[in-house]
């Protein structure tokens, strides 16, 4: 198993790498094709990553696939492997998309150009996958020793699929940001001028921050709030700590490099925010209902689960299509 998580690890340091290194060694604005090549690469990544899943798990590579999983108490096969992984991948990406918006209010606030947001967002990557991982690491351990947290976790995600749709969470996330900035200007010294594409500088004999440090922690601070509903999504469809964390991983690297492409034309999905909350709901009443809807479906429960997902979605984004449309006429006329 060690080698399996080594592989994977070396793998996602080498698109890092090549991201930083090669395709954007010098600050600049990435355009939408940039944006739209990059995110194609990953979701093209994510498939061959699914099926080369469904191999591994399949012939016991590494000892994946080796244990009962504790969600639905079966073990992997090569096939329940790539439908969690893609059931997983979806709703992690679907979850974490009115993060785009957030960091996009984060940027504007704090008037990042638009040439250094790509760096806050690398380096932003790099602490998601740390938190990320140390999340999934305690849940899979909750979840394998105290079955019962499934419970907790359903209770939690319909709690906060409710609260979605009365709750104005703008408000909520600026006073979060408001408060954290607060508190960094409090007990570091922050100048008000950007130095190129780093984060601290020495001004007058010390080192200070510059808003681009500010920025990273917001987004830091953001991502970890956005995990906390979409950790426990996930163990809905698998405990398997490889199927959880390379999920996650694939939907960071997606939504990260879409970023550049989403974040003007998010605003414009004024739906979106319930399509979220259904899918909270959803993934809530399945973790609640549990071994009832493997009984239902069978090894097909995440299948159906993930066809659910599509279809809510879909319609949060054709129902926000129409709405735009129709806004538009109404302002032309």
């Amino acid at each position: 198993m060690i080698w399996a998580w080594s592989g994977f690890l070396a793998f996602v340091g080498v698109v890092l790498a090549l991201d930083l290194g090669v395709f954007n060694k010098k600050a600049h604005a990435p355009t939408l094709r940039e944006s739209l090549l990059f995110t194609a690469g990953t979701v093209v990544l994510a498939g061959a990553f699914a099926a080369l899943l469904a191999v591994a798990y399949e012939a016991h590579w590494f000892g994946l696939g080796g244990h009962l999983d504790a969600v639905d108490g079966r073990v992997n096969d090569g096939r329940l492997a790539m439908v969690k992984f893609l059931t997983g991948y979806v709703v992690e990406l679907s979850l974490s998309m009115d993060n785009v918006f957030v960091i996009a209010l984060i940027f504007e606030h704090l008037r990042v150009p638009l040439m250094y947001q790509h760096r806050v967002l690398f380096w932003g990557i790099l602490g998601a996958l740390l938190m990320r991982g140390l999340m999934i690491g305690l849940g899979a351990g909750l979840v394998a020793r105290y079955h019962w947290i499934l419970l907790f976790f359903g209770a939690f995600l319909v709690f906060t699929g409710v609260r979605m749709l009365i709750a104005d969470e703008a408000e909520d996330e600026a006073e979060v940001e408001s408060w954290i900035t607060r508190w960094l200007r409090r007990r570091f010294p922050v100048t008000e001028q950007f130095h190129g594409e780093r984060f601290r500088v020495r001004l007058d004999g010390r080192m200070v921050l510059t808003p681009l440090a500010v920025a990273l922690v917001l987004v830091e601070t953001t991502d970890l709030i956005f995990a906390v509903d979409s950790i426990p999504a996930i163990f809905a469809i698998t405990a398997d700590p490889f199927l959880v964390f390379t999920s996650n991983v694939f939907a960071i690297l997606c939504l990260r490099s879409l970023y550049f492409g989403l974040a003007g034309l998010i605003a414009r999905f004024r739906h979106l925010k319930v399509s979220l909350a259904l899918v909270l709901t959803i993934v809530g009443v399945k973790m609640l209902l549990g071994e009832r809807v493997h009984a239902w479906f069978g090894d097909a429960a995440n299948t159906w689960l993930l066809a659910l997902i599509f279809v809510v979605l879909l319609g949060g984004g054709l129902w926000s299509w129409v709405a735009d449309r129709r806004g538009g006429s109404g302002e032309a006329a």
